[in-house]
């Protein structure tokens, strides 16, 4: 093939190894981008250890007196322990609006619109780099809580479960978050877009249960996305009954997952197309 009949190929035109393999490209250029400049994956990691330390050591004795009834096995922490994992997952969603959006202004998109590339490749990449880095994150956080006292009983199942669901969130925010970088401004901006989907668990089960909340909180406590994921993933590490939450919980995963791929392919087309 000739270097001028090369040039005038579209990304679109790329067979499905090709574009795996630029995925897998796009991929490892993230990772090293996270080695390079970790502080973004720190302060992920930091933000929910802070809170859980918090929570802890200088909240629970009081905040777990007042918890009665199956929703409280044993110590506070275990209680509060997968919400703040539920948090970490929020948490890292944050990395992929940023680290788009940096290549957005800094012209990297318009560099690979040029390109025989894979024209899905760039989202993937940045996809499975922040859900790499955010399941590290998770694994760190769970091994603090293990480390001050949390103490889960679920089987090898459960266990697969709880990974499993955290993924498909996981996942279902990145991409979220993915629309989210392609239509911000300003990094700055990337930056601040996220954040009400990181503190979103707290107005759920995450802290407290949604019963001691006054009317109109309890009302959204109950029936926000957080809420149902959270008794799910707390039900399969204590074993406390989780009923019709782990279908919900799916649901609203895959809706969020969904309108999250519609909408970061829609604005990374609208990007490219300029």
């Amino acid at each position: 093939m000739s270097i001028a009949s090369a040039t005038t190929r579209t990304t679109t035109s790329r067979p499905g190894s090709y574009a795996v393999r630029d995925a897998v490209t796009m991929f490892r250029r993230v990772m090293k981008r996270a080695l390079r400049y970790p502080s973004i994956a720190i302060v992920i990691v930091m933000m929910p250890v802070v809170f859980l330390l918090l929570f802890t050591y200088a909240f629970g004795g009081a905040i777990g007196a007042g918890i009665q009834g199956p929703q409280l096995t044993g110590d506070y922490i275990d209680y509060v322990a997968p919400g703040i994992i539920l948090m970490t997952v929020a948490t890292g969603s944050i990395g992929a609006a940023l680290t788009i959006c940096m290549d957005k202004t800094e012209g990297i998109v318009n560099r690979f619109r040029t390109m025989s590339i894979s024209r899905g490749s760039f989202l993937t990449g940045h996809v499975l780099g922040n859900l790499f880095q955010t399941v590290l994150g998770t694994v760190v956080v769970t091994g603090v809580a293990l480390a001050i006292g949390f103490r889960p009983n679920a089987s090898l199942v459960e266990w697969l479960a709880v990974i499993g669901l955290l993924i498909a969130l996981a996942t279902a925010l990145t991409w979220l978050s993915a629309g989210m970088g392609l239509t911000a401004k300003t990094v700055e901006s990337a930056s601040n877009l996220p954040m009400p989907i990181t503190f979103l668990p707290f107005l759920g089960s995450a802290i407290v249960p949604t019963d001691t909340m006054p009317g109109a909180l309890q009302w959204f406590a109950e029936y926000q996305p957080f809420t149902p994921i959270n008794e799910t993933l707390r039900g399969l590490l204590m074993g406390i009954e989780i009923g019709n939450s782990a279908y919900v919980a799916l649901a609203w995963c895959a809706v969020i997952g969904l309108l999250g791929y519609l909408w970061s392919r829609a604005a990374f087309t609208k990007q490219t197309k300029r």
